[in-house]
């Protein structure tokens, strides 16, 4: 089951361009919600903005904690959260972003860490260029039967990498995820809308931590692209953003 499928949007709902595919929506868990009351106005921040489904994020670091403690940690974090939730609040897919480290193509219990029902990894690069060793190590995970990847907030990268990466990783199948606030830089928004017109971006993320410095945007970055790219480009990447098989209840 896809996502149009599993997800249906309420009546009377503002519409925006997909789902929210990054966040740290979790409480304390990370950087991102320090409480549940805060991660409470984020989620109906974005239910504002027309989303129904979050995939909660967090930081993961594979150098320095375990994917057991981690999940157990997001466990209670979500159920402390859902438990606090209002129904008509966006559901929560959990997940993880997991940044890169040395040896991450052989460390046990990856899969873990995918998009739960899927099998997207969100994954984090380093903010400097790439050695042949970290694409090599992108697309050996790409390459496994049950994984793609997902590349998180895809423009942070661009002034370390030369365009000829982007394409490289495109051709091999590896997807990439911009956060709202980049719509709305004049500095990055041109090449934003050329990577997603062009299908190099397929996923959008609010990536938001709070409600202050690092709020969820997601509403006023589709306004953007429908500008841009059209009603009819948008409605089209609604629904070609397949993060999930099914969303659990």
């Amino acid at each position: 089951m896809d996502i149009a499928a599993a997800i249906r949007k309420p009546a009377g709902t503002k519409r925006t361009a997909v789902i929210d595919i990054h966040s740290h929506i979790l409480p304390c868990m990370d950087d991102g919600s320090r409480s549940v009351e805060e991660s409470l106005q984020m989620l109906r921040a974005l239910k504002e903005q027309g989303i129904v489904s979050v995939a909660a994020t967090p930081h993961f670091y594979g150098m320095k904690d375990s994917p057991q403690s981690f999940l157990q940690r997001r466990g209670e974090a979500a159920a402390a959260l859902r438990q606090a939730m209002e129904p008509e609040l966006p559901q929560l897919l959990l997940g993880a972003e997991v940044y890169y480290f040395d040896g991450i193509t052989g460390a046990q219990d990856l899969d873990l860490l995918k998009l739960e029902n899927t099998g997207y990894l969100l994954l984090e690069m380093p903010f400097f260029p790439w050695t042949e060793r970290m694409l090599h190590d992108i697309l050996t995970l790409q390459s496994r039967n049950d994984t793609s990847v997902i590349l998180a907030h895809v423009e942070r990268y661009f002034p370390y990498q030369k365009k000829s990466v982007w394409a490289a990783l495109h051709a091999e199948g590896v997807q990439m995820q911009c956060n709202a606030e980049v719509f709305l830089n004049w500095r990055t928004k041109r090449r934003a809308l050329r990577m997603l017109h062009g299908g190099a971006v397929r996923f959008l993320g609010s990536d938001c931590h709070n409600m202050t410095a690092r709020p969820p945007r997601m509403g006023e970055a589709a306004a953007v692209i429908e500008k841009a790219l059209g009603a009819d480009f948008l409605k089209q990447l609604e629904t070609e953003a397949e993060p999930a098989a099914e969303f659990a209840r």
